[in-house]
Order: structure tokens, then sequence, then C-alpha cells
């Protein structure tokens, strides 16, 4: 089998609301490139990478992929993941790597999880990920931790997840932590709780919340501040696990990391960890250094978030719930829609590969609205009702 051909399609779905953070705003959609990998055998693949459009990226990697084999993917990877000496292709790698597991899979008519070591558990959880909305449904925007809380709430309620998430680095932090403590009153001692102000605080501010947030037992504090060097002295003066999706984030700062005692739990990323396998990579030196392993979210749509949940089910110490942004699609580009949450899970796709397949009406749909509304990223920044805003990071 051989590797003839790939197609790749940018696509755009709605959201909910606008979603803040405290390097700007998702304007109202997320936005995706979708890869498929045709082999001779009439077969393809489907992967999927976040980050603004792809497609030129990607078709710049086509002569390096097409003619192998998507069986032989340690080739395909030393061919891929670097284009030139210092810098990697990590995240266009995953998404090749997906489609070529996902030919695999339906060559070998078994999913995908099979192909990494067979799953642990048949569904996986997943938390309420909080933002700072502005046009939320109903109207109006998130002002107060009481918003937020009662969000959560909500989201409890009607999709039964048992652990949350705050994206802060918005409001002020101390409102911030507060969010978390009215969310203890509301749900309880047994529901989880994080935050994560994505590196934004300074090492004064973050060890002055994580105190104050050192009694509600949170599962974990993610980036509570900038660089290896921030989250390491924040580790050394709070009594809460430090977690992180930023520093380490690829395989090159891991063992710094570890021995500078920067993190206790590293949350996987399929594109930043080099694709499903590189991911069970990770996790095994996680488990040999004693470090906790959950599971990040990049805004994606059901190609890779059934990737990342076969995964994901394959990992046995990955005891955490998953990010997951799915809750604010308004529709997915895959048959049958957006996948469904049972008591705050979603069950690993049993059919082959994926287990997943495009519902080519809405790529088309999607694709059209993706042109009239464009790549965000390059306004990624701006903040529709503070014109004059600009990230900042490390101050408050």
């Amino acid at each position: 089998m051989k590797i003839i051909d790939i197609r790749t399609r940018c696509v755009a779905i709605p959201l909910n609301a606008q979603l803040r953070h405290n390097t700007g705003v998702h304007p109202g959609y997320f936005l995706r490139t979708i890869l498929e990998v045709f082999t001779d055998e009439g077969i393809v693949g489907l992967g999927e990478v976040g980050g603004g459009d792809q497609r030129g990226a990607l078709q710049k990697l086509k002569p390096r992929i097409v003619g192998e084999d998507p069986f032989h993917l340690e080739k395909i990877k030393l061919k891929v993941l670097r284009s030139i000496y210092y810098m990697s292709n990590a995240r266009l790698y995953a998404a090749i790597e997906m489609a070529c597991l996902d030919i695999q899979g339906k060559v070998l008519n078994r999913p995908l999880s099979d192909l990494l070591g067979g799953r642990v558990r048949d569904e996986v959880p997943f938390i309420a990920y909080l933002f700072w909305r502005y046009d939320r449904p109903g109207g109006g925007h998130d002002e107060t931790a009481e918003d937020l809380a009662d969000f959560c709430v909500e989201l409890h309620e009607t999709l039964g997840v048992n652990s949350m998430k705050l994206k802060a680095g918005v409001k002020s932090p101390k409102e911030e932590a507060r969010v978390l403590e009215l969310c203890r009153q509301k749900l309880g001692d047994d529901f989880g709780l994080r935050i994560d102000p994505n590196g934004l605080w300074s090492v004064q501010t973050a060890v002055q919340i994580g105190r104050r947030l050192e009694d509600l037992n949170i599962e974990y504090f993610e980036d509570p501040s900038w660089g290896l060097e921030g989250n390491a002295a924040v580790r050394k003066q709070i009594r809460i696990p430090i977690a992180t999706n930023m520093y380490p984030a690829r395989f090159d700062d891991l063992a710094p990391a570890i021995r500078m005692g920067s993190v206790d739990i590293v949350l996987t990323d399929l594109h930043y960890w080099e694709g499903p396998r590189g991911v069970k990579d990770l996790a095994a030196v996680c488990n040999t250094f004693n470090l906790g392993v959950a599971m990040h979210s990049g805004a994606e749509f059901g190609i890779e978030l059934a990737a990342m949940i076969h995964t994901a089910s394959t990992i046995p110490q990955m005891n955490f719930a998953g990010d997951a942004h799915y809750h604010y699609l308004t529709d997915d580009i895959i048959e049958g829609g957006l996948m469904k949450y049972e008591n705050g899970c979603i069950k690993v796709p049993t059919g082959p590969g994926l287990g997943v397949a495009l519902d080519e009406d809405k790529m088309k749909h999607y694709e059209k609205y993706y042109e009239e509304k464009g790549d965000y990223y390059a306004r990624f920044h701006q903040d529709p009702y503070r014109p004059d805003w600009f990230p900042t990071v490390g101050g408050m």
C-alpha cells in the first residue's frame, strides 16, 4: 500500500458564544484544517490540525509522504517532523499520523485504540471548560464570578460533567479565584476544580492565589506563571499540584522540566507531542518519573476529538477528566453531528480506524462559512468590546 495524494480543506464552525482568554477572544467560531490522505488501494485516512489555515503548509509536505507506506510511520515521521534542523513540524506531523493510523485501522478492521495497545476504558470523561464569554446564549456577557459558577452548574446538569477548569487571566485574579470558591459551594467537595491563567500571572500573584485556593483541594493549578522557572518557583511555595500544557510542551523541554521540578502533571496534546504514538511515549516518560497525565484541548472538531478519545482510552494512568471545548460548538463536520455526552463522558468510537467519517454536505457548508469569515488568527488578539486592548504577560 502506498500514499498517492492528499487533500486539505479549511472549515469553520460557529460557537454558541465568544470565548475570552488572556491573549484575546475567539470571535464566535473555531476553524480547523482537515486532511485526507489517499492510498493506491482506495482507502482514505482523516486528520485534523488547528492554528489557522494550514493547507499550504501541509501541501508543502506532500512530496515527503507520497509514495510512502502509511504503516511505515517511523520513516514518515523522520521525513516530516523537522523541515530544517531547528524547527519542528510536530503539529502537522500529528495530523498526518492521525490519518495514517485511520488508514491502518480501516485496513485491519480494528479501531485506532487497538493500534495503540488496546483501550482500558470504553468512555472518556470530560470537564466543564469555563471561559468568560461575550454574547452568551440568551444575551449579555459573563461579568462576575457568579455568572461562571452558574454556568458550571448548568454544564454539570446538562452534560453530567463532574470537573471544571476556568480559563483565567481575563478578570482580576481574586475574582477568578472566587469562581472556584463558588463552584465548590454549589457543587460540593467531590466536584473537580482547576484553574489555568496560561502563564499570565507573576510568581507573586500565582502564589497568593494558590495559597487562597489550597483549602479547596483543587485538582491542579495549570501554568500559574511564565516558563519553566515560573512554574518551578510557584510549585515550591504552594500545596497544589502544578500542571502544564505550555512548559514543557515538547520533548526537548521535558527533561529540564523534570530536573527543575517545574511540573506534577503534564497535559497531553496530539499536536504538541507528535501524534497519538508520541502521546504514548510521553505517558511512558511521565509514568517513569511519577508525573500525572491529563489531556489538553485545542478547540478540535470530531476527527481530532475521536483521535484524542482513542488515545486517552489506552493510557491507564490518565485519571483526570479531559479538557474539551466541544460543548461550545454548534455543529460538527462528521456524520451524525456532534458526539454525545453521556454522564459527562464520550464513548470511544468502535468503528475501524478513527471510527468517524466526514459529512460532505457539512464540509461544503462550513468551507463556505470559513471563506466568509476568514482566518481569525489575523485578528486573534482583538477584543471587540475593548478596541484599544492588547495582551500582556506576567504583570498581574
